[in-house]
């Protein structure tokens, strides 16, 4: 049965983010067929088990198979799979609007929902285009600040404010004009300071940089063109605390909260990309809860509903929602919507998600197993293939380095980063690197003996990979 799942995946499916020669050469490893999922879990067609180590694909929060969720999407089948949200509404999607506004930070008051990461930006990078033309005279705002190294999803808007070359470069003549402000992981942070999670080592942003001898230059940068840009750009837009897809790049304590200083002082609006970060990650619900950021948009989907159904929701505070209204003629409406917009049983799964955080302490359970990830982390530090490890919560990045003392990097012939998570598959671990970065982003439900197995394959396979 495998061989035969295998053989017509080859024959008609087209993977993403995979390169399809390698893949029907069995590169760098066999395919995997999963069939189920219990726990922290899941299993192939031949029952071999596999400790879901990055969530499959940072959405699984609670375990695959979680009871409490499928009993609430069981109890919603029963009633409704889907109706459409234009001009009707249902009740799974006015209470988990109104979970979610108790639960967001202070002043967004308002959900829209779609389908996932990716358009949870759109959505937002078109409600701050629109509001200022709706609310501004003769607006000249149609560009957005980013960060380099950003990534904010696969769509055409969402690729236009996104900053990592490999996945967005070839699409440039197809995008909107950006401006981008240096990563605030920059060159000196990442090649003098070693360990994990640098930010730790500093009090504050400017004592970071001080330490680092680049004197805050990538926040300059930021303010520079802000201040000569600032009445052409609608929002400013930014994963907060850490840059998930390019490799776990985590901020330096304080970087968030000079940039949202600088954005208000110019006026311009700020776009939260949480769709990673969320319910959780990092160890508290939100990451702007660390710097207590206030934004005018809150973009969540991936661990919305714990890892079952796709769902996302765009959150904006009243004052954007107040600028789209007006008299049915003046078409002040956002024109925009998704047949499963608000689809019922994500809703429920959301519902059940949150019911789950809330009656099992979730968060107050996270800080001992951070802690224990750290401490299993030192064990990787003086690798000589291993550079800087970065963690934010349960959010981590591996850097696997050619020459440490050098830092020269693998090449991407190597598929060193592949290989490695390839390997972690012969030992029952399910994992996916980020070029030559491995990745960990486990259910928040793992358990102590997980993590540290999950650490002890993880070097295992780093020595028989990098001895190659």
């Amino acid at each position: 049965m495998k061989n035969n799942l295998i053989k017509e995946d080859k024959k008609y499916v087209w993977h993403p983010f995979t390169q399809m020669s390698d893949w029907v050469k069995d590169e760098p490893s066999t395919p995997v067929v999963i069939e189920k999922g219990r726990g922290n879990y899941i299993y192939d067609v031949n029952g071999k088990k596999y400790l879901d180590g990055v969530s499959s694909l940072w959405v699984t929060l609670h375990g695959h198979a979680n009871r409490v969720i499928n009993r609430r999407i069981s109890q919603q089948l029963s009633k409704i799979a889907h109706s459409t949200f234009l001009g009707l509404t249902h009740g799974p999607a006015v209470k988990l609007a109104k979970e979610l506004v108790k639960i967001t930070p202070q002043g967004l008051t308002r959900v829209f929902y779609s389908d996932n990461g990716s358009t949870a930006v759109e959505i937002a990078l078109k409600m701050a285009y629109q509001y200022w033309h709706q609310t501004e005279k003769k607006s000249k705002r149609d560009r957005f600040l980013s960060l380099k190294n950003a990534y904010h999803g696969d769509t055409i808007g969402s690729v236009s404010v996104g900053g990592i070359d490999l996945f967005h470069s070839i699409f440039r003549p197809l995008l909107y004009k950006t401006y981008y402000a240096p990563s605030p992981y920059c060159y000196r942070c990442r090649f003098r300071v070693r360990g994990y999670d640098f930010g730790v080592h500093s009090k504050n942003f400017l004592e970071h940089c001080r330490r680092m001898g680049c004197k805050g230059q990538c926040v300059k940068e930021f303010e520079k063109i802000l201040k000569k840009y600032h009445k052409r750009i609608a929002a400013v837009v930014l994963e907060p605390m850490i840059q998930g897809a390019a490799g776990m790049l985590t901020m330096p304590p304080g970087y968030l909260k000079e940039i949202d200083s600088i954005r208000r002082k110019y006026k311009t609006l700020l776009i939260c990309d949480e769709v990673a970060t969320g319910f959780g990650r990092t160890g508290k619900m939100f990451a702007t809860e660390f710097e207590n950021i206030k934004p005018d948009f809150l973009c969540l989907a991936k661990g919305i509903t714990g890892g079952y159904l796709p769902l996302a929701a765009t959150l904006a505070t009243e004052k954007i929602y107040r600028g789209f209204l007006g008299k049915y003629e003046e078409f002040k409406t956002f024109f925009h919507g998704h047949t499963y917009t608000a689809n019922p049983l994500g809703c429920a799964a959301a519902l059940a998600n949150l019911e789950i955080f809330r009656k099992s302490k979730v968060l107050k359970k996270l800080p001992e197993k951070i802690g224990h990830m750290s401490k299993e982390l030192k064990k990787l530090a003086q690798m000589e293939c291993v550079g800087n490890i970065r963690q934010l919560g349960l959010m981590v990045g591996i850097e696997l380095v050619k020459d440490k003392k050098k830092i020269v990097d693998f090449s991407a012939q190597q598929k060193t980063g592949a290989r490695v998570c390839a390997e972690c598959r012969k030992y029952g671990l399910m994992i996916r690197p980020l070029s030559n970065v491995i990745v960990l982003m486990p259910p928040l439900s793992i358990t102590n003996h997980e993590i540290s197995r999950m650490i002890a394959i993880v070097r295992k396979c780093i020595l028989k990979i990098c001895k190659k």
